[in-house]
């Protein structure tokens, strides 16, 4: 059984915001990052998007890296 590091939980944690915030803009167009960090994007709310990226690509990477260890 595969074991979560602080990374994966992080990554978990930001791909969560990410979710939220993109239902948010889907369903009532309001951007929660945007009014929490400033808007137009600033590099802080920049950042985040990018950290919500990464770990959303760290997690495509998780999910085979467990089917690889669950198939041996």
């Amino acid at each position: 059984m595969y074991k979560f590091n602080l990374f994966d939980k992080i990554a978990f944690i930001l791909v969560i915001i990410g979710a939220i915030n993109w239902g948010l803009l889907g369903l009532f167009n309001f951007n929660l990052i945007g009014s929490i960090f400033g808007e137009p994007a600033n590099f802080l709310s920049r950042l985040i998007y990018i950290l919500v990226g990464v770990a959303g690509v760290y997690l495509i990477l998780l999910v085979l890296k467990m089917k690889k260890y669950s198939k041996a």
